[in-house]
């Protein structure tokens, strides 16, 4: 074996997953952020998104941080009455590479507008670096999942 494929066959151990012994961290960072979310917290939002992040959204538009925070701020407060949101995460996955993880959940959004609830689903995958001893997102993708019975493209 040559030095060079050698040194690639190191570089491919030292970069597998390991396990995610922040995972516990993780999942409490992302629950907090869900509750936070459905309350359009803006400080929540300023914890968990890094600041050089990279959003793809369901509908396709890709933003940054600063789009989030100017969304979330532009909402005006909630009245009685008003539709409310419950974000919660179901079959988290975690895997962990040194300071960079990778999180990959289903994404349940319960709507109540006057009694009536709806669900939407959606795919969420979130790539997170420890920065400071802290555990931010640089990157996102949210894909909408089908509806039972309906085929997606």
């Amino acid at each position: 074996m040559g030095l060079f494929a050698a040194v690639l066959l190191s570089i491919a151990l030292v970069l597998q997953a390991q396990p995610a012994t922040d995972a516990a961290e993780l999942t409490r960072l992302l629950q907090d952020f869900l509750a936070g979310a459905g309350r359009n917290d803006v400080a929540v939002h300023e914890r968990f998104w890094a600041d050089d992040l990279i959003y793809t959204a369901s509908a396709g538009r890709r933003i940054g941080k600063a789009d989030i925070l100017r969304d979330v701020r532009a909402e005006p407060a909630p009245k009685s009455g008003d539709e409310k949101t419950v974000y919660t995460a179901e079959d988290i996955r975690i895997q962990q590479y040194g300071e960079t993880a990778i999180i990959a959940f289903r994404l349940v959004a319960t709507t109540d507008k006057n009694g009536s609830k709806t669900v939407a689903n959606y795919l969420n995958t979130g790539t997170f670096l420890k920065r400071n001893g802290q555990w931010q997102a640089v990157s996102w993708q949210a894909t909408t999942m089908a509806k039972p019975g309906e085929q997606k493209p």
